[in-house]
Formats: structure tokens, C-alpha cells, sequence
């Protein structure tokens, strides 16, 4: 009975998946992000012209921030359906994430700076914080564009029955992981609308995720207990913590883990293929007549 259930749960997330990677889909997703972004336009609007405040210091340029938020929405969905086909595509998207949070976050900055600006020393130190999360950006782009190129797909299963049971689990993994980020959605929505004020609840879905990294860590054991898988595994989960604390930490620190977490994943890749294709050279039959 439980198997059935467990059953029906991948089926309905291969249905999600199957749909999910649709052309309308896509389109969809376009049409509300551009949505959100002209609504914040209208608002941003009404505040200049002293019609509506939506809150104090609202600028045009919340439109922006909203239009990622929203963006950034739809990209932790799409973090989700890449768990169970690759844990490492899966580590490069949530860079990916990281990266579009850095750019968001200097569009923020930049709506305090709207009107008349006065260049003095005080207001190009204010500067620096956006610049650090520009270049931040920038830095993660470059990196994680490096550790897409040098992946190279390892089955860890000794069989398709074995690999096809492990991808089962990591679909039963992000069918919750689903169904919690639809929960902390609704929770902000809730608390937005009695406190007035709108809180990400992302920090606490990277919690989540590096719960479900260490999962997979453990759960691949089944399969596999080579030292180097191990390794590999047991960096992307400490990644995903490093990527975490980049979502609460100040100016300057934020940038500064990420760009860890991004050069030690890519530096565990370069390292495991690089190994990897010496112990396949290894095995490989040597010419006796050499």
C-alpha cells in the first residue's frame, strides 16, 4: 500500500516535470514576471506623483526587485525538478540563484539613489556595497558557466533497476521539497498581509536544501562508498551551507561566500574527473606488446 502511494507521488511529479519543461510554460512564466514588473511600474508610479504609498521609501525601482523576486520564484522550481536527474546540475542552479540574488540586490540598492545625486566621498563609499554585488554576480556567472563545462555524469548505481530506484528517491525528495516551498509561500503571503511587510522565506528552503544534499550523501551509500564519490557529494552539501549563510550575511561577506562555495565545487570537479580518468586509464588492458 505504501509502495502504490509512494508510486502515484513520482507519477505525479514526472506529470509536473513533463509540463514544466513545455514551451506554454515557459511563455507563462514570462508573461507574469513581466506582469509583476509593470504592476510595480504603476505603483512605483502613484508613489512619485503622491497618489498611493504602498510604504516609505517605495521607489519605480521596487519594481525591479519584484519582478526578480517573482523570477526567482520560478527558478527555485526549476532547482527542484533538476534534483533527481543530476545532484550536480542541481548544485549549479542554486549558483545560478545565488548569482540573481546578488543582481537583485544591487537593484535595490540603486532605488535609494533616485533624483538629484551628490558625489562626495560619503556617497561613492555607499556605492561600494552595489559595486561588490555587481562584480559578485558577475564572479558566480563565470564560475558556474566553468562547472557546468567540467561536469562529467558518473553512474554511482551498479544496474538500471538500482539507478532508476535512487532517481525514485531524489523524485520523492523534491515532491516535498515542492510541496514545502508552496507551504513557505503561503506563510509570506500570511504574514505580509498581518504584519505589512513582505519576508523571503529562501533562507529557510536553503535549509531544507542542505538537509536533502546530506540525505542523498547518505542515501547513495546504498550504491556506492568510493571515497571520491563521497567526497564530491559531501562538498555540494557544504556549498548549499555556504550559499545559505551568502543569503543572511552583510555586504561584502555575502560575496565573499558565495565565491568560496563556488571555486571549492568547482575545484572538487576539476580534481574528481581528473582522478576519475586516471583510475579508467588504470583499468584499461595494457598492450603486452609495449
Amino acid at each position: 500500500m505504501l509502495k502504490q502511494f509512494f508510486k502515484w507521488q513520482i507519477k505525479v511529479f514526472d506529470y509536473l516535470e513533463s509540463r514544466w519543461e513545455t514551451g506554454p510554460v515557459s511563455k507563462s512564466i514570462s508573461n507574469i514576471v513581466v506582469a509583476f514588473f509593470l504592476a510595480g511600474l504603476v505603483f512605483g508610479l502613484l508613489a512619485y506623483l503622491d497618489i498611493y504609498q504602498i510604504s516609505t521609501g517605495y521607489s519605480a525601482f521596487f519594481a525591479i526587485e519584484l519582478a526578480f523576486n517573482v523570477l526567482l520564484i520560478f527558478e527555485v522550481l526549476g532547482l527542484i525538478f533538476l534534483i533527481p536527474k543530476s545532484v550536480a546540475d542541481a548544485v549549479g542552479k542554486q549558483f545560478e540563484i545565488i548569482s540573481l540574488v546578488l543582481l537583485r540586490d544591487a537593484f535595490k540598492e540603486f532605488g535609494h539613489y533616485l533624483g538629484e545625486v551628490n558625489w562626495q566621498v560619503e556617497f561613492l563609499l555607499e556605492l561600494l556595497p552595489i559595486i561588490s554585488d555587481a562584480f559578485g554576480a558577475i564572479l558566480i556567472f563565470l564560475i558556474t558557466g566553468l562547472f557546468y563545462r567540467a561536469q562529467k555524469h558518473f553512474r554511482i548505481t551498479g544496474s538500471h533497476e538500482e539507478q532508476q530506484g535512487f532517481i525514485g528517491i531524489k523524485k520523492l525528495l523534491s515532491i516535498y521539497l515542492t510541496l514545502s516551498f508552496v507551504g513557505l509561500g503561503v506563510y509570506d503571503i500570511v504574514s505580509a498581509y498581518q504584519n505589512h511587510q513582505f519576508i523571503y522565506s529562501i533562507k529557510l528552503f536553503y535549509t531544507l536544501l542542505i538537509f536533502t544534499d546530506v540525505f542523498i550523501l547518505l542515501f547513495s551509500l546504498r550504491y556506492t562508498t568510493k571515497y571520491y564519490n563521497l567526497f564530491r557529494y559531501s562538498s555540494f552539501a557544504l556549498a548549499t551551507i555556504f550559499l545559505r549563510l551568502t543569503l543572511s550575511a552583510p555586504a561584502y561577506y555575502n560575496v565573499l561566500l558565495a565565491v568560496i562555495a563556488g571555486l571549492m565545487v568547482l575545484g572538487v570537479t576539476y580534481i574528481y574527473n581528473k582522478l576519475l580518468s586516471k583510475v579508467d586509464e588504470f583499468k584499461k588492458p595494457r598492450d603486452p606488446k609495449k
